[in-house]
């Protein structure tokens, strides 16, 4: 009867460790089927003291980040432009990353414009 309960035990063991894997499998598929839609903001900055140190390095985190394909600072302009994919990042997770940087004690994001949005199906 041990046995019987032991062997038991591990066939659903085996069997929902298959359940999930095929759950998560199904799940990246669906994602891979989505419409990708690049959006494209401007974010005006606040708390930027030089074009190396602060805007080079805003720019550079963000062009890290998951989701974003594009990342410009203009310390002349107080500005940044990104381009991101809707589907992995959206623009209030940009102007959290950017009030993030350093602590949170340098830069705020403040205004975002939304420039525009391309949407590219991918099969």
């Amino acid at each position: 009867m041990k046995k019987l309960l032991v062997a038991f035990v591990i066939l659903f063991s085996v069997v929902a460790c298959n359940e999930t894997k095929k759950e998560e499998v199904k799940k990246e598929a669906e994602k891979e089927n989505l419409a990708v839609v690049y959006k494209s903001i401007e974010v005006d900055i606040e708390g930027m003291t030089c074009e190396i140190g602060c805007a080079r390095s805003i720019e550079s985190k963000l062009s890290k980040m998951e989701g974003v394909t594009f990342s410009k600072v203009s310390f002349e302009d107080k500005k940044g432009q990104f381009t991101y994919n809707s589907n992995v990042v959206s623009k209030e997770d940009i102007k959290h990353k950017i009030d993030g940087i350093a602590g949170g004690d340098l830069y705020k994001a403040t205004a975002i414009k939304e420039l525009q949005e391309v949407l590219e199906i991918t099969k």
